[in-house]
């Protein structure tokens, strides 16, 4: 009886499968950022949180997230700042034509009052996540999780390249 308990309560705990989700669109909405915002994908519409990537923020209302990403790149809070809402445009921008979710909808915990999932977004045969980091506008940081026919190990270790590309290169806010 333990055994059988012990199994249910391991299946109960298993990520959910990975869900690809064709056709999607951005949802403008004020709490948008780089790296956490609205979609619609068919008559589902949720807020999605990049894995691997972490973008300025574009406000002080968490003003020890803002520090310590101004730390990172080496800027000032202003300069951060500025940042988050050029990685706002940009990704508003970027997702202007349809795009692909690939998520688990497992949970992405924030501060935010609006529930969050996590997820991984594909657009023009590109990952969302290394154009960001490529463009200086996210910092390769954050949930990871192994994605469908990759570890997530790998995945991190080549965001990790890029951002050192992004910073030799002085891209976004790694400008000096």
């Amino acid at each position: 009886a333990l055994l059988l308990l012990f199994l249910a309560g391991s299946a109960a705990a298993a990520p959910a499968p990975w869900a690809t989700l064709e056709g999607c669109s951005y949802v403008p909405h004020q709490n948008n950022d780089g790296d956490s915002f609205h979609v619609r994908c068919g008559a589902d519409a949720f807020v999605l949180r990049l894995y691997f990537v972490d973008a300025p923020e574009t406000n002080l209302l968490y003003p020890e997230r803002t520090r310590e990403q101004a730390a990172h790149f080496g800027a000032t809070l202003d300069d951060t700042l500025k940042a988050g809402a050029k990685a706002r445009a940009f990704v508003r921008e970027t997702l202007r034509a349809p795009f692909t979710v690939v998520t688990r909808k497992a949970a992405a915990a924030g501060r935010g009052k609006e529930p969050r999932v996590y997820g991984m977004v594909q657009v023009g045969g590109r990952n969302l996540d290394e154009i960001l980091v490529l463009q200086g506008l996210a910092r390769a940081k954050g949930v990871d999780a192994s994605l469908p026919g990759e570890k997530g190990r790998a995945h991190a270790g080549r965001l990790q390249l890029l951002e050192e590309q992004a910073k030799q290169k002085g891209r976004g806010l790694w400008k000096k």
